[in-house]
């Protein structure tokens, strides 16, 4: 576990400096590096599994909505057949752009969702 929490930190790390150039950094920064810290945390053994589920619950209600959202993945699904949305670095349309945040915040979901049950696991930190 040590392992998988260094890499998604390091991931997490890099996703939030790419998002320096976003039209909403401020907003995404702070998301990505919250996972950051969660997994910088738990590679040092520190496991909060109230840190986690705030995380999960949080990244679900924006996902809920990225996915309803006029340009979101449902549009994207349905009205744009669910064209490549990794062509390109820019995103030209607004549902690629949602749709690839809704995907971080699956990705960000997960890797909280793991360290939450490893910690059940474990003796949690409280």
């Amino acid at each position: 576990m040590k392992l998988f929490n260094i890499i998604w930190c390091i991931l997490f790390i890099i996703f939030a400096g790419l998002q320096y150039n976003d039209p909403d950094p401020y907003v995404w920064m702070p998301i990505y590096l919250y996972g950051a810290t969660c997994c910088a945390l738990a590679a040092m053994g520190k496991y909060y599994r109230k840190a986690y589920l705030v995380g999960i619950a949080g990244y679900l209600c924006y996902a809920v909505y990225k996915f309803f959202d006029q340009n979101g993945v449902l549009d994207w699904a349905t009205r744009h057949h669910a064209e490549n949305i990794a062509e390109t670095m820019k995103a030209s349309q607004p549902w690629i752009e949602e749709t690839r945040e809704f995907f971080g915040l699956f990705i960000l979901i997960a890797v909280l969702m793991i360290n939450y049950f490893y910690a059940g696991r474990k003796k949690a930190v409280r």
